[in-house]
């Protein structure tokens, strides 16, 4: 097809290794893409304050971002004091699924997010987990007003069990992302990556068949589906790699580069 792509990419384990280190194979794709006239858009469950300083270091000054896992979509500017302008927020009541949790998993941690300030919680997290400013708050004031994101942490958990918790329990009018570890994103219902990148791929005025997404995570599933081609990362779980239309290398093989550099 003609006309400029629509490339979506996670950032941590797709373009970030779990250290948080970007390689130069994949920083100098990022920019032979966007140098062709294709939009490279980050998707990630980052917050916006986090994701800005990726997009700074992949050269991606003018741009979108889907943060928080789809619940904030932003138009990056270089020019605004904090480098963004918020397009979309959609939020949700973390009431409900909050006070279930908490009764099935009494030691967790339990967090929400104040979009382009940090989070509140119950207990800290431990260092480097959660970024910007963070305020230790009880239960009752995590669950007193709309969010866009509750994480829930509990490291006595398995992603299997969090699983089970879900299913048994039912959770209702929330989308969930399990990750890697005893890990848990919570959004408003519906919301998932890919349905912000729908808004973003209207907002450009994308051919539906110009879509291209690479991920790693449970969170990456409904984005690799939404595109043309999803490509998954060759270290993804089974569920992802199956959601995808093709895998490729993984992040230690620099995937998202070869996946990047097939487009030019």
């Amino acid at each position: 097809m003609s006309g400029p792509l629509l490339v979506a990419l996670d950032i941590d384990g797709t373009l970030l290794t779990y250290e948080g280190d970007l390689a130069d194979g994949v920083r100098e794709a990022v920019a032979a893409v966007r140098a062709a006239g294709h939009h490279v858009v980050l998707a990630t469950g980052r917050s916006v304050h986090a994701t800005v300083p990726v997009a700074t270091e992949l050269g991606i000054e003018h741009g979108w971002a889907v943060c928080s896992n789809g619940s904030v979509t932003v138009r990056l500017d270089p020019a605004l004091p904090e480098g963004y302008v918020v397009h979309e927020v959609i939020t949700f009541d973390p009431g409900p699924a909050l006070r279930l949790m908490a009764r099935e998993m009494p030691e967790a941690h339990f967090a929400v997010e104040e979009v382009g300030v940090g989070f509140r919680m119950n207990k800290p997290f431990p260092d480097g987990e959660l970024s910007g400013v963070q305020e230790v708050v009880d239960l009752e004031d995590l669950a007193g007003r709309h969010v866009t994101r509750l994480v829930v942490r509990s490291p006595g958990h398995t992603p299997e069990e969090f699983h089970e918790l879900v299913a048994r329990t039912g959770l209702s009018e929330v989308t969930y992302a399990i990750g890697w570890t005893a890990w848990m994103d919570v959004a408003p219902a519906g919301v998932t990556k890919a349905s912000a990148l729908e808004i973003v791929r209207s907002a450009l005025d994308v051919d539906p068949a110009g879509t291209v997404a690479v991920g790693d995570g449970s969170n990456d599933l409904d984005m690799l589906r939404w595109a043309t081609r999803g490509v998954a990362m060759g270290h993804a779980g089974e569920a992802v790699q199956a959601a995808a239309d093709e895998v490729t290398g993984s992040i230690e093989e620099d995937g998202a580069a070869t996946v990047l550099r097939s487009l030019l």
